[in-house]
């Protein structure tokens, strides 16, 4: 099976519809699939769902998306960087499901391994356990979560082979590996292809069934806060 696509317009090429439900990879500006999300911006797509830990900043990543208002809801545990996605949802023109950010991991990686849902305590007693199933364990309340099940995944690597097998790089590595299992079908953008045999089997973070398309691509990778100080000088 062709796995490597000339550009991400090509790998999201017959699979982009309105309405449909991403799982997104990505922390912040951190590891980010930026070049899927233009493609997206580009393609017109619209009333998008959305699961991904938060929106990136107003000019980049999912900001860009939320600009062209073609996001009509967010799955997300974070809104502050993005002045956007917080006007958007205090003036009620976005919906959004806020999710604690290990249960929007762990729904995503529930929804990769087939798992319809599960039970937590993170969230009882707060308006995150309004209207969901309650069972008690040894005491102790538990609220029922829902698996993700995206109808595509875009996530971004640092190198695959040409079958998929993908590897993060370091703090970049965060939501990708579960946003990339729970989607029917995951489209990753790679900053490196390499043939396959050339990777460690024990350095692969992602197995390559999970990922169905791949683009290489060169990122601008921007830094979403920078904090320096002055020179020290005797």
């Amino acid at each position: 099976m062709k796995k490597v696509y000339g550009s991400a317009q090509d790998a999201l090429d017959g699979i982009l519809t309105d309405g449909m439900l991403i799982a997104a990879g990505g922390f912040g500006l951190c590891g980010i699939p930026e070049l899927l999300i233009d493609a997206i911006v580009q393609s017109g797509v619209k009333d998008l769902t959305v699961a991904s830990n938060n929106a990136g900043v107003d000019d980049f990543g999912l900001g860009k998306l939320l600009a062209t208002r073609q996001i009509k809801k967010m799955m997300s545990s974070y809104v502050g960087e993005n002045a956007e996605f917080m006007r958007q949802y205090l003036s009620g023109e976005l919906e959004l499901e806020f999710n604690p950010q290990g249960t929007l991991a762990e729904r995503m990686r529930a929804g990769g391994a087939g798992i319809p849902g599960f039970y937590t305590k993170t969230g009882v007693g707060t308006v995150i356990a309004e209207g969901k199933d309650v069972k008690s364990w040894n005491g102790q309340d538990y609220i029922l979560e829902e698996g993700i099940f995206a109808d595509i995944s875009i996530v971004k690597a640092w190198k695959a082979d040409e079958t998929g097998n993908a590897i993060f790089r370091k703090t970049a590595r965060n939501f990708n590996p579960p946003a990339a299992m729970c989607g029917k079908i995951c489209i990753m953008e790679v900053e490196e292809i390499v043939p396959v045999g050339s990777l460690d089997p024990d350095t692969i973070h992602l197995p390559g069934i999970y990922v169905h398309r791949l683009v290489q691509g060169a990122h601008e990778k921007r830094i979403e806060q920078r904090t320096v100080r002055t020179r020290e000088t005797s």
